[in-house]
């Protein structure tokens, strides 16, 4: 399946342009599914978290965040219940819970599961179109799952649950509860879905669509996001610079901003893939007509563009004296700032800053025998040089 997310600056038609894509893809002959947290202009009425057919080859989700949140705090009151009648807490009815903040973002990861899986009536479909929130609420979403699921493992490791049987008599020599089956079996649950949504949002047929609106704000916001999806091994798909005014105007206002724009323009038509400009309709869009006009410039490739197998890789710079490899881990930063770069081991792990984003990367077995020996930042790209500690690495004779 095809996945294309979505995202850009706030204000910038990210959801029209989303709507736009899916169903210029959908009459192009291809089963198309867009998700979205809003209601979309032209589209057909529904409820939150219902398939609905827009036209043909086209349907709509929106998500749930309220109904999403009081079914998990739900379940969970039910499947703790043993520890709750002991502490003599009263449970909470679906009614009386609101939402708090963070759970649209785990509603619309629990939707792209279920898009992944196919829960819906009509089944898998051939591109899947998602309207992700701002850029940065984006980006932090985009590294959740793996977020999460490294802190599930440290918290709650599978291979405890060997010990089950001795849990009534370790509870005894502690002094404290052991954690219950069910908690284990919940993780193992979640680990399972966000593993899905991790998979999903890997794979080399999933891109990031960026939507904005030329100028200099969008320029740096844009400068950043390369940088966070760099981060977390997200390939690109075409950047599409919507609202873009007549170059002539007889009105000095508008004229200036029209400047502006491309100026801004400019600077983007000089990447390698220039943007698609998309004319402001003077009006907001509020049919499937008006998407229809947008949509000639948002067309959706059957393949993603040309991506790596692995956003990064290791180079073998030579040999050490005491025979093994000297190696450098190559991970491509563009837009990074050298002043804002932070490196830290931690056993097997590399722990990267670049400026706000954050990532934990495992190293594969070869660098884990070695110790870093330095870095730097060349042509947007971060070289990581490891030279063979002596006491891991296998000697020749």
């Amino acid at each position: 399946m095809r996945t294309v997310l979505v995202t850009g600056p706030g204000g910038a038609g990210r959801t029209t342009l989303a709507a736009a894509s899916a169903l210029h893809t959908a009459r192009g002959g291809r089963r198309t599914l867009l998700v979205t947290a809003d209601p979309v202009p032209g589209f057909p009425r529904a409820a939150a978290g219902e398939d609905v057919e827009v036209t043909g080859g086209l349907h709509h989700v929106r998500t749930d965040s309220a109904a999403h949140f009081r079914a998990e705090l739900t379940a969970l009151q039910d499947r703790a219940s043993g520890v709750l009648d002991l502490l003599g807490a009263h449970r909470m009815d679906g009614e009386e819970l609101t939402e708090l903040p963070g759970a649209p973002t785990l509603a619309l990861l629990h939707t792209l599961h279920r898009a992944a899986a196919g829960d819906w009536s009509k089944g898998l479909y051939d591109v899947l179109v998602v309207d992700l929130p701002p850029l940065a609420e984006a980006l932090a979403l985009l590294a959740l799952p793996g977020q999460l699921r490294r802190y599930l493992r440290r918290l709650l490791p599978p291979e405890r649950q060997a010990a089950r049987a001795l849990r009534p008599m370790l509870a005894q020599i502690a002094g404290v509860p052991m954690p219950a089956q069910w908690l284990y079996e919940a993780a193992l649950r979640k680990d399972g879905e966000l593993a899905a949504v991790e998979g999903l949002l890997r794979d080399r047929s999933t891109t990031v669509r960026l939507v904005a609106e030329p100028g200099p704000a969008a320029e740096e916001a844009l400068s950043r996001a390369r940088t966070g999806l760099a981060l977390y091994g997200l390939g690109t798909d075409t950047l599409l610079a919507n609202r873009i005014l007549p170059r002539h105007s007889a009105d000095p206002f508008l004229a200036g901003l029209a400047a502006r724009q491309d100026a801004c323009l400019e600077h983007w038509r000089a990447d390698p893939a220039p943007p698609a400009e998309i004319a402001h309709l003077g009006r907001d869009p509020r049919s499937l007509e008006d998407l229809l006009l947008l949509g000639e410039h948002c067309a959706v490739d059957d393949r993603a563009p040309g991506r790596a197998d692995d956003p990064w890789w290791t180079e073998d710079t030579g040999r050490a004296e005491d025979g093994g490899r000297l190696l450098t881990w190559c991970l491509p930063l563009p837009g990074a700032v050298r002043e804002e770069l932070r490196l830290v081991r931690r056993g097997d792990e590399l722990l990267l800053t670049a400026g706000e984003f954050h990532r934990t990367l495992r190293l594969e077995s070869a660098l884990r025998r070695c110790t870093v020996s330095g870095a730097a930042l060349t042509d947007g790209v971060l070289r990581v040089r490891f030279t063979p500690d002596p006491d891991l690495w296998p000697r020749t004779r």
